[in-house]
């Protein structure tokens, strides 16, 4: 089933293929991702989900097709696209509080202003600093504002670059595998508060206010995927007409969880098991659109609440 026409999106991937040279790596991507959605990227190593994220990025241009953000087209690196990677990207001169800025002093100040207005420029300081220090409370370092990359661990950079990202205020906000390379109790610290920017989503939602987080992240566990997000995309070429590209295979909704709910993963070990086998399993060959139902699935629930509230 396709996504309703008239809808707006903050993020739409519209008929893209890549190809190099004779290698086909991607074919024929749909995708339409609605603003406050929280979408988890999965599949193979290999299958082209570093590709799909350069072409969404701008920083590679697709054989063929599309990316739009918030209905403007993708021609090259964008305000409306920002990216957090697996390896911190953090001036080790600065401090938390300055390298969350940094973004804000580059976009909103010019070196002839920052000479000639000096008055101005220090004005705007404040306020990029103030902003900035706003971020760092919201991803919970309001205590580390003066800390240099150096004497933070790996979870407190890792949150600096995630505010980052978001102080540009994008429209969405791509992750890779941004906590790949963290331990555990880490791990599940970030995942916290992906949870909690979901959780403001709603807020807002119900408030008639846009939701300002929409991130699609990258990563390879599982159960990661189905735990922090509200969506799946299973990425591969395991599919009926592998040999033109990997295509989009799974594509379903997730359960929604809050922050202090537990971490029981034992909630969905059905579809755990179901996107293994639909994305990750060569043996499986299955028409590519099988379980690409994620818009069907939100139209029938959209429908049980309409019909709740009329009852």
């Amino acid at each position: 089933m396709k996504p309703p026409p008239a809808v707006h999106y903050a993020l739409e991937v519209q008929s893209l293929s890549q190809t190099y040279g004779n290698h086909a790596v991607l074919d024929n991507i749909n995708l339409q991702v609605l603003p406050g959605q929280i979408v988890a990227l999965v599949g193979p190593s290999g299958c082209g989900k570093s590709t799909l994220l350069k072409a969404i990025l701008g920083t590679h241009k697709p054989t063929s097709g599309e990316v739009r953000t918030d209905g403007i087209p993708v021609r090259g690196p964008n305000r409306n696209v920002g990216i957090v990677y697996q390896q911190y990207s953090l001036y080790d001169f600065l401090t938390a509080e300055q390298n969350v800025s940094f973004g804000l002093k580059l976009d909103e100040t010019t070196f002839l202003t920052r000479f000639f207005t000096p008055r101005k420029y220090i004005a705007k300081r404040r306020e990029h600093n103030r902003r900035a220090k706003e971020f760092l409370y919201q991803v919970g370092l309001e205590s580390a504002c003066g800390k240099y990359p150096g004497e933070m661990s790996g979870g407190m950079r890792q949150r600096v670059a995630v505010a980052q990202a978001f102080i540009m205020r994008p429209k969405v906000v791509l992750l890779d595998e941004p906590f790949g390379a963290l331990d555990e109790a880490m791990r599940e610290d970030l995942q916290m508060m992906l949870l909690r920017f979901y959780q403001e989503n709603l807020i807002a939602k119900r408030e008639g206010r846009m939701p300002q987080y929409t991130i699609l992240m990258v990563t390879h566990e599982l159960n990661e995927a189905i735990y922090v997000a509200d969506r799946v995309i299973g990425l591969s070429r395991f599919h009926t007409q592998g040999e033109k590209g990997a295509a989009i295979v799974y594509d379903r909704p997730c359960p929604v969880f809050s922050p202090d709910d537990p971490r029981d993963f034992s909630k969905f070990v059905e579809q755990r098991e179901e996107l293994r086998k639909a994305v990750f399993d060569d043996t499986y060959i299955k028409d590519r659109d099988k379980y690409v139902t994620f818009w069907k699935e939100l139209s029938s629930l959209a429908k049980d609440v309409s019909n709740q509230r009329v009852s």
